[in-house]
């Protein structure tokens, strides 16, 4: 009888095993708050480990990150400024739109509080107080969805903020909480990224609690009838885990450890309507 050896075929299956491509990188454009926060820290590597997709996460305002789908220039968005989102949904440059999560915008500002907006209930109110007394006051002034939220609360009141203690930042939301901090200006932050970094900032949370002040995040994955190198498939997979049971879950535990309180809520199981987003 013929002795057969095992060897060969296990060499053979070998190579085949290392001949399989990688599955190609996925593109994340998110805004800053996310990557800020931590909470990207968390889910990217189970993400990447449960699918075997590595992502290339670029944190930048949702702005510019809504402008990397129009472009083609990224798979799948993490964003938080549902008007443009929807406009960019309607443009034809996204092809799925889910809700994750959500969490608020507050208003911060230094302990002597020289504007008196502390405690107050009206973002429109608070914005009022500052400029009236002419105060600091930090925008990022990036296109972002936070400055998005806050130009649509100044014109709400029929302010256009132009004086010498307004400044624009065109940064992200963690290094325009530093430069607020150090100017001892006011600033509107997304809670999350604020109690991220509130051991190194000497401001208070001023303002909160306005229906005005929610802050709500989409996952979006970009069309791929518009370029054929968006990998559409791996940014439904993220798309996917993002709102899947588990990860849901993880998003509403993030941050109580740390913080005593949740970062983000989950809101997979609901639908915009339920949130009041138009």
């Amino acid at each position: 009888m013929k002795k057969i050896t095992l060897l060969p075929l296990l060499i053979l299956a070998l190579i085949t095993a290392c001949a399989q491509p990688a599955p190609a990188p996925l593109i994340l454009a998110t805004t800053t708050s996310t990557q800020d926060s931590g909470l990207l820290d968390l889910l990217v590597p189970i993400f990447e480990e449960q699918s075997g997709y590595t992502v290339q996460t670029i944190a930048v305002g949702t702005g510019a990150a809504l402008k990397m789908a129009e472009e083609g220039n990224a798979d799948v968005l993490l964003v938080h400024a549902p008007s443009a989102e929807k406009e960019l949904m309607d443009a034809g440059f996204g092809r799925d739109r889910l809700l994750v999560m959500h969490n608020d915008f507050v208003f911060v500002g230094p302990s002597n509080d020289p504007a008196s907006i502390r405690s107050l209930t009206s973002a429109g109110e608070a914005l009022v107080n500052i400029s009236s007394s002419q105060t600091g006051f930090v925008s990022r002034g990036d296109g972002s969805g936070t400055h998005k939220k806050e130009r649509a609360i100044w014109s709400s009141v029929g302010i256009s903020p132009a004086w010498d203690g307004y400044i624009e930042s065109g940064q992200g939301m963690g290094a325009t909480l530093i430069i607020a901090s150090e100017k001892q200006a006011y600033t509107m932050t997304d809670r999350a990224t604020y109690l991220a970094n509130q051991d190194n900032l000497d401001l208070e949370i001023m303002v909160e609690g306005d229906e005005v002040l929610l802050n709500v995040y989409h996952v979006i994955t970009v069309n791929p009838d518009n370029w054929e190198n968006i990998n559409y498939k791996g940014a439904l997979a993220f798309a996917e885990f993002m709102t899947s049971d588990e990860t849901q879950a993880l998003i509403k535990e993030f941050g109580i450890e740390e913080y005593g309180q949740p970062l983000f809520f989950s809101d997979a199981h609901k639908t915009d309507a339920e949130l009041g987003v138009e």
